[in-house]
C-alpha cells in the first residue's frame, strides 16, 4: 500500500490535515489499486461543486456537518456518520460549518 503515513505509528486524525481559512485542505493517507483514503478539512461554507466519479465513495463525517447532494437527493451529515455515494452519480459537498471528512474511494478489481 502506498501511504503518506509512516507504518505502525499512531496518529490523531485532527493532526493530519491543517484547516485553511475560507478553504479546503486535504491529504491522501493511503492509495492502492483498490482505492484511496483522503482526509479533508472544510471551513464553513466551503464546497466541492457537483461532479461524478467512476467508482463508489464512502463519506465519513468526523466533525461538523456537511450538506451532500447525491443524484439530486439532499443528505445532511452529522459527526460520526457515513454515506455511500455511488459510482457515476453526480454529487456535491458543502460544509454547513467547519468540518472534517474522510473519503474512501472504492475501485472495482479488474
Amino acid at each position: 500500500m502506498a501511504s503518506t503515513l509512516p507504518a505502525s505509528e499512531l496518529f490523531a486524525l485532527d493532526t493530519l490535515v491543517t484547516p485553511t481559512a475560507q478553504g479546503i485542505a486535504s491529504r491522501v493517507l493511503a492509495r492502492t489499486a483498490a482505492g484511496n483514503i483522503t482526509l479533508f478539512a472544510f471551513d464553513a461554507g466551503e464546497e466541492l461543486s457537483e461532479h461524478t466519479a467512476p467508482f463508489d465513495a464512502l463519506v465519513i463525517t468526523l466533525t461538523g456537518s456537511l450538506a451532500l447532494t447525491i443524484g439530486g437527493r439532499d443528505v445532511q451529515t452529522t459527526p460520526q456518520s457515513a454515506v455511500l455515494m455511488p459510482a457515476n452519480v453526480p454529487h456535491a459537498v458543502q460544509a454547513t460549518e467547519a468540518s472534517r471528512m474522510m473519503l474512501i474511494m472504492l475501485r472495482e478489481r479488474e
